[in-house]
């Protein structure tokens, strides 16, 4: 394991050719990297992090009663799985209302949650979108382009995560080896390290910063660049002596956009490397591999252009 660090972006200058720039090459070398200057209250993070503490506090058969399942994607579970392998962790997910069939779960006793939640993934919905547009423009189309498939609604979901001490680490890992399917995830560590990311056939522990949130590309992103940018294999670890906590906003499309390798990345010398994929499609495969009972696991490869 490498103890080099990931770029670190002041995004308060989001507007600026070097901040364009700087997130250029950071999503050409790691596809994963660090903001500060994101503009969230740091008394709405502190709210959030209570608040996260809190449920996760509750007795299991307390979490257990807004369990979330096929049919209804929102609310806990503990008995995830990445690639078919079982993660150590306990997490709760919250999205808006899909179309007002699907709705979210939420904690008895614990009146504050909600609108914590609401408005921490309200922020950060505000923080992707902005890193959307600066993307969109790194890609040579106007920095609007991809706003279509993000409004008037999307499927972007917050996931709060809780990692229990584990009694045996070495067989373990609190999050298994994957890529993110979406488009951009903004993720909130606490000060326990966990997170690594793979870069050139080596793993990278992600310090955790208090100001500062850590940003990475998924699948969605890695098509659009025609793999100009690659979307990073990033695992997070167990741990035996500590808990950990940690809260990410995976921003993803609406149900019905299609994506492809935008024009300005393919060429005589750069043809597609993907099909047009919809992401209702991918999603809903993807969504499978989380339960033992269902589905293969999706992987963008199966998409790829031979």
């Amino acid at each position: 394991m490498s103890n080099a660090a990931l770029p670190i972006i002041d995004l308060s200058g989001s507007e600026r050719a070097a901040t364009h720039k700087a997130i250029d090459a950071a999503c050409r070398e790691w596809g994963m990297f660090q903001i500060v200057g994101h503009g969230i209250d740091v008394r709405l993070i502190a709210a959030l992090r209570r608040q996260m503490r809190a449920f996760f506090a509750e007795p299991i058969g307390a979490k257990r009663a807004i369990s979330r399942s096929a049919a209804n994607p929102w609310g806990f579970y503990d008995r995830e799985l990445t690639q078919h392998t079982r993660d150590w962790k306990q997490v709760y997910d919250y999205g808006p209302p899909d179309g007002g069939v699907i709705m979210p779960q939420w904690p008895a006793g614990l009146p504050a949650f909600k609108p914590t939640v609401r408005e921490f993934y309200a922020a950060c919905d505000e923080v992707a979108l902005r890193l959307l547009r600066v993307i969109s423009r790194n890609l040579g189309m106007p920095a609007e382009h991809l706003d279509a498939d993000f409004h008037p609604e999307h499927t972007s979901f917050l996931r709060l995560n809780y990692y229990p001490k584990c009694p045996s680490p070495e067989g373990h890992l609190g999050v298994n080896p994957h890529t993110d399917a979406g488009a951009v995830t903004l993720l909130l560590q606490d000060e326990q390290p966990g997170l690594e990311v793979m870069q050139r056939d080596d793993w990278h522990l992600v310090e955790p910063r208090s100001d500062a949130l850590v940003v990475n590309i998924g699948d969605i992103a890695q098509v659009w660049s025609n793999e100009r940018y690659m979307a990073p294999l990033h695992r997070a670890l167990a741990n035996a002596a500590a808990e950990r906590y940690s809260v990410a906003f995976f921003l993803n499309p609406a149900y019905r956009a299609v994506y492809a390798p935008l024009p300005t990345t393919v060429d005589a010398r750069h043809p597609p490397r993907y099909r047009p994929i919809n992401w209702r499609e991918f999603r809903d495969k993807r969504a499978a591999g989380d339960y033992a009972d269902y589905g293969e696991y999706a992987r963008i490869s199966q998409y790829a252009i031979k």
